[in-house]
């Protein structure tokens, strides 16, 4: 682990009659490792040369902390005499080094301590004494500010996440659609349900429908189908077959289910050249642009284009009789139903994991609220919700909060690109960045958030404020 180092300026007051010396000590640093906080600073004898030859200053470095303090190993700088006389006698105390005052040899000065607790935020101070000959005091050198305040706690933001309850759906409307390609006889509205692949297309009509009618949660409000004829022949012809050819599927279902009258709807489309046109932008064939151009035109009848389009690029237009035009003989079919509501959280639970499509997201966020937010449940329940409801703006914002939460910023800043602009959104964008380090683009973002009322952001504001992550 590399140590964080901070360092200090080398500057300090004194209220006393023994002022400091000026350029005393250089260089003070504090360095922390993982288990002990390490002092240095050089020490300059030279600067107490005025020190009478029997007096000496004591110099004691301190970490404190509130009521917690830390003394560290004594510096002392003696005058001449009092400097040879404690060499002589031995008379320096244990763990203390003795200097003396005048001297221009620079004294590098460490002490290592066990890193503690309530180390994270200290001050360093230095304090001093100065005695006579006997030694008694004359006087405390103390200064009235801190060489330093340091701050090791480690530098991780804590932004609160925040969500948004979405607006309750009071009615839960849902539709299971499905193409059917129904072949009929030339010239003909009759359904066959033995002729050619009908028996597999009808089979998916009413698959889709009983699956909606026989699950007790659905009640059915219209079953709707709209039938396409292709756009080769007369636009009356087909717009007969498209007419009957859906009117006829209509009263096939009809004498299968005993739904009521006002829940089937018809609707058709003579030549849908519309779909034509979506299909021709896909392929790759010679003339392909002008034949878009007579599809889309709005100055030619229908007839018209067709026979245009038959003269001018017979070639193409067998390929579309035989490689597109079918596809464009279709019959859509829509059946709505609404969805009861869900109130106990243990049934949507259940729901939510069986049929998610189901429920509200009002439902699927009064589930999540039972959950630790900080479980990987809690997060796949808030993916489910942006699942269910891709384009919500409140689905993505709680998506993107939880995806911050748990540090996967891509995916948190693809759910805020569909999350609007509301100010929670800014603010979790401000989270974003900040998490990342980029706190020049925080700023105005949680700024912002702040100023409409968005308490979370002021708060983290300060937080980096405190951190001096910021100005």
């Amino acid at each position: 682990m590399a140590a964080a180092v901070v360092t200090l300026t080398a500057s300090a007051k004194t209220t006393s009659t023994f002022p400091w010396p000026e350029n005393s000590f250089t260089n003070p640093s504090v360095e922390r490792t993982p288990t002990s906080l390490v002092l240095t600073m050089d020490i300059h004898p030279d600067a107490f040369g005025e020190i009478s030859s029997n007096r000496q200053a004591w110099l004691r470095p301190a970490v404190i902390h509130q009521g917690d303090t830390l003394w560290l190993n004594p510096v002392i700088v003696a005058g001449r005499t009092r400097y040879y006389q404690s060499l002589r006698t031995g008379a320096t105390p244990e763990n203390a080094v003795m200097l003396r005052a005048g001297s221009t040899e620079t004294y590098p000065y460490q002490a290592i301590m066990p890193y503690e607790p309530w180390m994270d935020l200290c001050d360093l101070v230095l304090t001093g004494t100065v005695s006579a000959c006997c030694g008694n005091s004359l006087g405390a050198i103390k200064p009235d500010q801190p060489l330093a305040s340091c701050d090791f706690r480690i530098k991780e933001l804590t932004p609160a996440y925040i969500y948004v309850s979405p607006v309750e759906e009071l009615v839960k409307t849902r539709a299971a659609k499905g193409q059917a390609f129904i072949d009929y006889p030339v010239g003909k509205t009759v359904i066959l349900p033995d002729f050619r692949s009908n028996a597999a297309e009808l089979g998916k009509i009413r698959s889709t429908i009983d699956k909606v009618k026989n699950d007790p949660d659905y009640t059915i409000t219209s079953i709707a189908f709209r039938g396409y004829a292709s756009p080769e022949g007369s636009y009356a012809l087909n717009e007969r077959l498209a007419k009957g050819r859906t009117e006829s599927l209509i009263g096939y279902v009809r004498n299968l289910y005993s739904f009521p009258e006002s829940l089937m709807h018809a609707s058709w489309v003579a030549e849908d050249w519309e779909g034509l046109a979506d299909r021709l932008q896909t392929l790759d064939i010679e003339n392909r642009d002008a034949i878009l151009a007579l599809c889309v035109s709005d100055k030619l009848t229908p007839d018209q284009k067709d026979q245009r389009i038959k003269a001018d690029f017979p070639t193409q237009y067998a390929y579309l009789l035989a490689n597109v035009y079918p596809a464009l003989r279709r019959c859509d079919y829509e059946i709505a139903y609404n969805v009861r509501n869900y109130t106990d959280v243990s049934e949507i639970a259940a729901v939510i994991s069986s049929a998610p499509q189901n429920l509200s997201l009002s439902e699927i966020y009064a589930y999540a609220q039972t959950l630790d937010r900080q479980s990987p449940q809690f997060r796949e329940v808030m993916e489910v919700a942006v699942r269910m409801y891709p384009s919500d703006p409140v689905a993505n914002l709680n998506a993107a909060s939880t995806a911050a939460m748990f540090g996967d910023y891509p995916r948190a800043d693809l759910y805020l690109s569909r999350a609007g602009q509301s100010p929670e959104a800014t603010y979790i964008a401000g989270v974003v960045a900040a998490r990342q380090g980029d706190y020049t683009a925080a700023l105005p973002l949680l700024t912002t958030a702040s100023e409409a009322g968005v308490a979370e952001a002021g708060a983290l504001i300060a937080q980096m404020r405190d951190y001096n992550m910021i100005p």
